[in-house]
């Protein structure tokens, strides 16, 4: 299952993980990405909480918790090429991993056809 924010992040979750990133559109409107922030291991995060920084050549942008949990992953080959943002950002550019700790907050997030509607609308 896949879901979106509107802050453009999208989590696919499998059991009780869910894996983060941000969507294509986020990343078209952010332009090359340069850097990227990404959380502690281990820290528990409340949804809306700040949980990383995405910076490219045009802006820099905060990467916000969608859900309540404990990141138990990031990926440190975004951290070492975050072009993988750009090239491939619902695969391999992900950003981290979180153990959920509400799944009933899932409710509240958008499924593809309305991110898609959402998105063309910002």
């Amino acid at each position: 299952m896949i879901k979106y924010t509107p802050d453009h992040e999208w989590l696919k979750v499998e059991g009780d993980i869910a894996t983060v990133g941000i969507t294509h559109h986020a990343q078209d409107a952010l332009g090359d990405v340069v850097f990227v922030d990404l959380p502690e291991v281990g820290k528990t995060y409340a949804p809306k909480d700040i949980a990383g920084v995405v910076e490219s050549v045009k802006a820099a942008a905060d990467v916000y918790m969608p859900i309540s949990g404990a990141i138990t992953e990031v990926n440190e080959a975004l951290r070492a090429d975050p072009a993988l943002a750009n090239s491939d950002p619902l695969g391999a550019g992900w950003f981290f991993k979180v153990k959920l700790s509400n799944p009933a907050e899932l409710d509240a997030l958008m499924d593809e056809t309305s991110y898609t509607t959402f998105a063309a609308n910002t």
